[in-house]
C-alpha cells in the first residue's frame, strides 16, 4: 500500500473508530462487537506503524479511552487510569514476554482474567470510602460515588487501612442480573440491553441511585493507584493486602515466569469462563515486580509492562431447525430461531431472535440450513449468516394472522416490524398489565412483574379493569399474599383513582404514544371524555404531534374493546379529568436549546414544544449562542460540538427537572 491509499484508510478508519467510541464509551450503546472494533483498532495501528508520519494528536491510537460526561461532576484522577494494550494471538504475547525478560532480570508475570464491565476509581481517607470515579478518557472521569455506594461488595469502611488509598476495580453485572433485568425489559417492552457490560455501563450513570441499586451490580478490584502510609514490591502483594483489608479482588491471579506457563494459564482461564457467572473478554498479563514496571514505564496510552490477551469470538454452525414466533407487549410479531443446540461460550445454545421478516430475507436464511451462530464477548446469541441451503430447506415467511389471537397482523409504513394489533391478545396482556400498574402509568405499588404474573395466570385479571374489583380475600388466597400485603394492594389500587387522566392515556399502551405525549393531549382536551370525541384533525394539531401519533390516538379509541375498558374504568371510579397545568412564567426566555439523539421518553418534536412552553427557543445547530443541548442516544456530531465549546448537556431528565 503507497503513502496516498493509506493515508485515505487511516482517516476512514479514524472516523469509524471515534463513531463507535463515542457510542461505546459515551452513549453506552455499541453498534458493534469488541472483536470488529479491536479488528479496525488494529488496522489502524499497523497503517501508523508502517507510515509513522500518519499518526496525529486526534489520532484513535493517541486515546486511552472515551470523553466524560457532563452528566456527573468531573474528577481529574490524580493517577492516569490507563487502557492496555490488546494483543490477539499467543505469538504475540510471547513476543511480549520475551521483550521484558530482555529488558529486565528474572522477570514474573501476573496473569489475571480480564473482567468485561466498567473501570471505576474508589478512594479511601483514613479507611473511609469518600469518592468513587469512571475512568472517563483516563485523565478525566465522572463522579459516581453514589451509585458506587449502593454496590454491596464495596466496602464503605475498611480495617488497617492506611492513611490514603486509591484503588481500581471494573464495575460488571453478573449475568443472573443481566438475565433477570432483560426479562423484564421484554415483559415492558423497553429496549434491551445488549450485553453485561453494556447494563452495567447503564446503570451506573443513572441519576437516581435507587435505580442502580436494583440492578444488583458487582465489582473486582485489580490494581492500587495511589497509596501513602504502605509500600508494597509486588502487584500480587497488593491484592493480597487489599484482600485482607476486605475488597472484593479479582477470582484469581498466578505468578507465571515462561510463556508456556502463561499460555496455559490463558487456556485454563478460557476453559473455566463459562462456570464464572459474569463475563470475561480475555486474560491480562503484568510484570509482578512494581520497580520493574518503572523500568519499563510506559508510552502515552498503555503501560509497557502489560498486555491484555483478546479471546476471540467464537463462532460455531449448526442446522436450523425452526423458526418459532413470539408476540410481545406492543403486539410486535418476532421470529426466533430453534437450532440444534451448540456450546458457546461454554454454556449451551439453541435459540436466538431473527429480528423481522427484512432480516430473514437478506440473509436468505431457511428452516433446515445450517447457519452461524456467535455469541462473542456478548451473551445474548445472534445468527450472522446462512452456509448453505440442504435439499430439505425451505424459505420462512411471518404468519399472516397473530398465531395466538388469529387477528390479521400488520405492517405500518416505514416500519420493519409486523404487529399483531389486537391489544387483547392474550400473549400481550401480562406484558400491557404490568405496563398499565407501572411507575409512570397508574403507579400501582405492589404490582409489579412477578405479583401481576399470579393474577394473570390465576385467570382473575383478564382486563386492567378487573384490577378495581379484586377483593382482599380473593388477594390473600394467592401465594405470596398475606393479610398486610393484600390491603395494601388494596389501598394502592384505591389510590390509583385519583391519578390524573395523562397517567391513564400512557398505560392504556397506545403505540406511538408515550408519557410525554399523553399529557399533551390532556393539554389539549382536558380528559378521557373529550378526547374520545376529538377528530383527528384536532388531534393532530397539536404542537409535536404528527399525522402518525394522530392516527394511532384516534384509531385506538375507536376500538370496541378500548372503548369497553375505559367505560368500566370509568363505573369503577377510575379518574376521567386532567387538571391543566399552568406554565406561568417564561423562565426559558432568552435561551436557545438544541436537541440531539433520540430521548429515552419524549419525541423531538414534544421535547420543543415543553421547551417552548416556557418560552425557550429551539435551534436545529449547536453554536456559541447556544445555552444547552439536551443529549439523548445516538447523539452524534452536536454533542462533541457541544462540549468542545463548553456548552452545558442536558439529559431528558434535567430538562424535565427545569421544568418543575
Amino acid at each position: 500500500m503507497n503513502k496516498s491509499d493509506a493515508q485515505k484508510r487511516s482517516e476512514e478508519l479514524s472516523k469509524l473508530l471515534n463513531e463507535y467510541s463515542y457510542q461505546y464509551y459515551v452513549l453506552d450503546n455499541p453498534e458493534i462487537s469488541d472483536y470488529d472494533f479491536d479488528m479496525f483498532m488494529q488496522e489502524l495501528k499497523d497503517l501508523e506503524e508502517q507510515f509513522p508520519e500518519l499518526i496525529t494528536p486526534a489520532s484513535p491510537t493517541q486515546r486511552v479511552g472515551g470523553m466524560a460526561l457532563n452528566k456527573f461532576e468531573k474528577v481529574n484522577h490524580a493517577v492516569q487510569m490507563l487502557s492496555l494494550q490488546d494483543v490477539f494471538s499467543f505469538e504475540q504475547v510471547e513476543s511480549f514476554v520475551q521483550k521484558c525478560h530482555d529488558e529486565l532480570t528474572d522477570a514474573e508475570f501476573s496473569v489475571e482474567p480480564k473482567i468485561d464491565g466498567l473501570s471505576v476509581s474508589l478512594e479511601y481517607e483514613n479507611g473511609i470510602f469518600t469518592r468513587g470515579s469512571t475512568r472517563g478518557d483516563g485523565f478525566v472521569g465522572e463522579d459516581v460515588t453514589a451509585n458506587l455506594r449502593t454496590i454491596r461488595s464495596i466496602p464503605l469502611k475498611i480495617d488497617n487501612a492506611p492513611e490514603f488509598l486509591e484503588v481500581r476495580g471494573e464495575v460488571y453485572m453478573p449475568q443472573e442480573s443481566f438475565f433477570s433485568l432483560v426479562e423484564q425489559q421484554e415483559l415492558k417492552g423497553d429496549v434491551l440491553f445488549k450485553n453485561p457490560r453494556n447494563a452495567a455501563a447503564g446503570s451506573l450513570r443513572q441519576k437516581d441511585s435507587k435505580i442502580t441499586a436494583k440492578r444488583r451490580l458487582d465489582i473486582f478490584i485489580f490494581n492500587v493507584q495511589q497509596v501513602n502510609g504502605r509500600s508494597y514490591d509486588t502487584h500480587t502483594q497488593s491484592l493480597d493486602d487489599l484482600k485482607a483489608m476486605g475488597f472484593k479482588v479479582l477470582p484469581s491471579y498466578k505468578i507465571c515466569r515462561e510463556a508456556s506457563e502463561i499460555k496455559a494459564e490463558i487456556d485454563r482461564i478460557g476453559n473455566e469462563r463459562a462456570k464464572f457467572g459474569f463475563d470475561i473478554d480475555g486474560v491480562v498479563i503484568k510484570v509482578n515486580r512494581l520497580s520493574q514496571r518503572d523500568i519499563m514505564g510506559s508510552t502515552s496510552k498503555t503501560p509497557k509492562w502489560a498486555v491484555a490477551y483478546k479471546y476471540p469470538p467464537e463462532e460455531k454452525e449448526t442446522k436450523l431447525l425452526d423458526i418459532e414466533v413470539n408476540v410481545g407487549r406492543t403486539g410486535a410479531i418476532t421470529p426466533v430461531a430453534v437450532f440444534e443446540p451448540i456450546l458457546l461460550a461454554g454454556t449451551s445454545v439453541s435459540r436466538a431472535v431473527l429480528h423481522n421478516q427484512d432480516f430473514i430475507d437478506e440473509k436468505d436464511i431457511r428452516i433446515g440450513d445450517i447457519i452461524v451462530v456467535r455469541k462473542a464477548g456478548e451473551i445474548i446469541p445472534e445468527v450472522l449468516r446462512s452456509v448453505s441451503h440442504e435439499e430439505c430447506s425451505f424459505k420462512f415467511n411471518l404468519p399472516a394472522l397473530c398465531p395466538v389471537c388469529g387477528t390479521p397482523s400488520v405492517r405500518d409504513d416505514g416500519e420493519s416490524v409486523l404487529r399483531c394489533p389486537n391489544v387483547a391478545c392474550p400473549a400481550q396482556l401480562l406484558k400491557n398489565m404490568i405496563h398499565f400498574a407501572s411507575k409512570n402509568a397508574m403507579d400501582i405499588d405492589g404490582l409489579g412483574e412477578a405479583n401481576m404474573k399470579l393474577f394473570v395466570e390465576s385467570g382473575m385479571v383478564k382486563s386492567p379493569a378487573d384490577l378495581y374489583i379484586l377483593k382482599k380475600e380473593q388477594i390473600i388466597a394467592l401465594e405470596r399474599f398475606g393479610e398486610k400485603s393484600a390491603q395494601n394492594l388494596i389501598d394502592a389500587i384505591e389510590a390509583s383513582k385519583r391519578n390524573e387522566a395523562d397517567r391513564l392515556i400512557f398505560g392504556l399502551g397506545i403505540r406511538n404514544i408515550g408519557q410525554k405525549a399523553a399529557t399533551l393531549l390532556c393539554e389539549k382536551f382536558g380528559g378521557i371524555d373529550e378526547l374520545l370525541t376529538a377528530g383527528k384533525d384536532e388531534i393532530s394539531s397539536i404542537e409535536g404531534f404528527g399525522d402518525v401519533m394522530a392516527d394511532s390516538v384516534f384509531n385506538a379509541l375507536r376500538e370496541s374493546h378500548t372503548i369497553e375498558l375505559i367505560r368500566r374504568l370509568k363505573e369503577y371510579g377510575v379518574n376521567m379529568s386532567y387538571s391543566k397545568k399552568t406554565v406561568g412564567d417564561s423562565r426559558f426566555s432568552g435561551l436557545t436549546f438544541v436537541l440531539t439523539g433520540t430521548l429515552p421518553t419524549m419525541k423531538r418534536d414534544e421535547a420543543k414544544a415543553l421547551i417552548e412552553r416556557f418560552g425557550g427557543k429551539v435551534s436545529g445547530s449547536v453554536s456559541k449562542k447556544t445555552s444547552f443541548l439536551v443529549a439523548g442516544e445516538e447523539a452524534g456530531s452536536k454533542l462533541v460540538k457541544a462540549q468542545e465549546l463548553g456548552i452545558e448537556i442536558l439529559t431528558e431528565d434535567e430538562l424535565l427537572e427545569k421544568t418543575k
